[in-house]
């Protein structure tokens, strides 16, 4: 087993979370989030960002507009439906719940019986 791999099927697992929480205080165009996740280190390949957008459209936790750009095309702009912010909030307090868990397990040593 290769550890990239790995590393790689734990980032995907928390994109759709850290897209929510990109947008939970502003809209924001796919640039925006592309380059907020590249910082992070959560996201290397663009093309990986657009399904997930879509699927959160679709869900119906995202909607979009367009706004005009100077510099360019009009942008699309994502933003947390009501129903997004909701999940959102669940998500917050699964992953408090999962972060808790998991430390408790790789911090405990286990006695030997």
């Amino acid at each position: 087993m290769k550890i990239e791999n790995t590393k790689a099927q734990m980032r995907k697992g928390v994109l759709e979370y850290c897209i929510l929480s990109i947008l939970k205080d502003d809209d924001a165009y796919v640039a925006e989030i592309l380059q907020t996740l590249k910082d992070a280190k959560l996201l290397v390949v663009e093309g990986t960002i657009y399904p997930l957008l879509t699927r959160l459209k679709n869900a119906g936790l995202l909607n979009y507009r367009w706004e005009e750009s100077t510099s360019g095309p009009p942008r699309k702009y994502y933003g947390l439906t009501e129903t997004g912010k909701l999940f959102l909030n669940e998500l917050n307090t699964t992953w408090s719940e999962l972060q808790n868990a998991v430390n408790l397990v790789t911090s405990t040593k286990k006695s030997k019986k």
